[in-house]
């Protein structure tokens, strides 16, 4: 007996999906480990962690970013070079000026994929904006969680077809 029942192309296929962290009432840290589950790809019937099975993220509205208490203002960065002295911090809110909240979302996602050779392969199908507006729309494939598919002119059209030939 086959020992690759399931594990199909299409499973394997790679969807986009669309998140807005402007508009989502989660916070800093539910709205990154959400991402975390698309990108390793935890939601497919097939997940290995050996295997990149995970999908496309694009996080769009990052200058709104919600956090708890005082995170904002307390919360540092740290940067070191390896050369003695070259300690650096940052905190969240200076890390916002200069970067951006894309940024920060990208350091709490990055924290939360699993520390392995796949990591950075994973980080970098996150696709993050200050802004809605982005180049992927016609990847789309998910708004949060839910398709939008069926939403399509030639689906629709599909449909229609199928519906007059039976």
């Amino acid at each position: 007996m086959s020992q690759t029942v399931g594990k199909t192309r299409l499973a394997y296929a790679r969807t986009w999906h669309h998140v807005d962290v402007g508009t989502d009432p989660r916070s800093l840290g539910r709205v990154a480990s959400s991402i975390a589950l698309f990108l390793m790809g935890k939601h497919k019937p097939i997940y290995d962690p050996s295997t990149d099975c995970g999908d496309y993220v694009v996080a769009v509205g990052c200058h709104d970013l919600k956090t708890t208490g005082k995170k904002r203002f307390q919360k540092k960065y740290y940067t070191h070079t390896t050369r003695p002295g070259s300690l650096r911090s940052m905190t969240m809110d200076k890390m916002f000026e200069k970067w951006g909240g894309g940024e920060v979302l990208r350091r709490a996602v990055r924290g939360m994929l699993p520390k392995n050779r796949l990591r950075d392969k994973r980080l970098a199908r996150l696709k993050t904006f200050e802004g809605l507006n982005h180049p992927y729309k016609e990847n789309i494939v998910k708004i949060e969680g839910k398709s939008v598919i069926g939403e399509l002119a030639e689906v629709k059209g599909a449909f229609e077809k199928a519906k007059t030939e039976a």
